[in-house]
């Protein structure tokens, strides 16, 4: 398995975190590579199969998880959502570095896998700023945002726990946040990515 041609973020919703690995994929496109997800869940208004999302059934998604070929899943809403070893290695074969997006059931199980990560925790100031974060997107109801602070929180409890993650960015300001990023990956990954290892 190639160590290290993966780079995991993972943070609570409202952190920063899409905003970061965006400006990273800006700046290093032939660097960095995005895994296509499985999802069961139907397709919003201009998604596209193989692009956004793999559009699946749970029967079919179930079938391939128990035959091992994801790195992780999970459940959010009713719909499954996963990582296929497909999709990571199509990625790699690209000779990029291959990006995930996940939650920390996620890192969980990767942390059993035979991949070798970098792992990236990005984190919200505090709980209050989240809170404020997510209340001014007005996307909420008031119950899911009360949900989404109780995974926040939990979130943070284990981002935040020595050796869990190899970089803890506290997102206070965009460029102070991405410029810490970019120094770790120019020490990390881009110098192990430019000697082949």
């Amino acid at each position: 398995m190639a160590h290290h041609k993966l780079l995991v973020f993972c943070g609570p919703s409202g952190s920063g975190k899409s905003t970061l690995v965006n400006k990273m994929m800006l700046e290093y496109p032939d660097k960095f590579g995005f895994s296509v997800s499985h999802t069961t869940r139907n397709p919003r208004p201009g998604e596209l199969n193989g692009k956004h999302y793999y559009f699946t059934t749970k029967e079919a998604i179930q079938q391939s998880i128990d035959d091992g070929n994801f790195i992780e899943t999970a459940v959010f809403s009713g719909n499954i959502y996963g990582t296929s070893k497909a999709a990571v290695e199509d990625v790699i074969h690209r000779g990029k570095v291959c990006v995930l997006d996940i939650d920390v059931q996620g890192v969980k199980q990767i942390k059993k896998s035979s991949y070798k990560p970098w792992y990236v925790f990005v984190a919200p100031p505090s709980l209050e700023e989240l809170e404020n974060r997510l209340r001014g997107r007005n996307t909420e109801n008031e119950e899911s945002l009360q949900q989404r602070l109780t995974v926040a929180n939990e979130e943070l409890v284990y981002g935040n726990t020595p050796g869990n993650f190899d970089l803890i960015i506290i997102n206070n300001d965009l460029n102070h946040a991405y410029n810490a990023l970019k120094g770790f990956l120019v020490q990390n990954v881009l110098k192990n990515f430019i000697n082949g290892n």
